[in-house]
């Protein structure tokens, strides 16, 4: 997944394309509304409205024209009013600085749900590959040397979001906001089940690594451990 960082503040561009690039996106910063607007196309943007050489608000306007593109406003600009220009210039979400990492990386992978149809039809994903398994989006299937693992619909998801992100560690809290739209302990112990589905199925070529009061990290025969 490839995402545009549009900041001008360098620390700050720093600090997000590192924890972003730790999260196993492939991040591009620009620093300029004109750059922004020249880029390649990615399937997030994340833009600053207060950028050196124009209103953020207008990157977004045009950015609307690309619905495979997920566009986030990102913000000290915490009033109402504002978050309003930003959701009606066609933001499909707006977070105010400073936020969390967490809940940074929930916002994208919302939009990118939303976004999910109009990215395939614009350009079909790629195959995700690691060690011996290999999942496709598109046709919504798993095989482990080259075998076929027949997964449910969950099942499918979860292991797709910790491929995602692997070989980083995903939160608990982030995958049933993500997976299950909740946090309650029914749906806590929820996931406990699914993950040990996902370990007798995939077989000892792929791991799922408990990391214990976090969350789970998905690992394969030809990944660091």
């Amino acid at each position: 997944m490839r995402i545009t960082l549009v900041e001008d503040d360098d620390r700050v561009a720093r600090g997000l394309a590192t924890v972003l690039s730790q999260a196993g996106f492939d991040v591009h910063r620009v620093s300029t509304a004109a750059e922004a607007l020249r880029a390649a196309p990615s399937d997030v943007v994340l833009v600053d409205l207060g950028l050196p050489d124009g209103d953020g608000l207008e990157v977004i306007r045009k950015l609307r024209d690309r619905p495979e593109t997920a566009v986030i406003a990102v913000t000290a600009r915490s009033e109402e009013h504002e978050r309003v220009r930003g959701l009606r210039a066609g933001a499909d979400d707006y977070i105010v600085k400073p936020f969390g990492v967490p809940e940074l990386l929930a916002r994208i992978d919302a939009v990118l749900r939303r976004t999910r149809a109009a990215r395939a039809l614009g350009h079909p994903e790629e195959p995700l590959v690691l060690g011996p398994m290999r999942i496709s989006l598109g046709t919504r299937e798993v095989t482990v040397d080259s075998l076929p693992v027949t997964l449910t619909r969950k099942e499918f998801a979860l292991l797709h979001l910790l491929a995602r992100r692997a070989p980083n560690v995903v939160s608990r809290d982030v995958i049933l906001d993500q997976i299950w739209g909740a946090t309650w302990e029914s749906s806590s112990r929820t996931l406990d089940t699914h993950i040990a589905a996902l370990r007798h199925k995939l077989g000892p070529a792929v791991v799922i690594r408990t990391i214990h009061g976090v969350g789970y990290r998905l690992l394969t025969d030809q990944l660091d451990c």
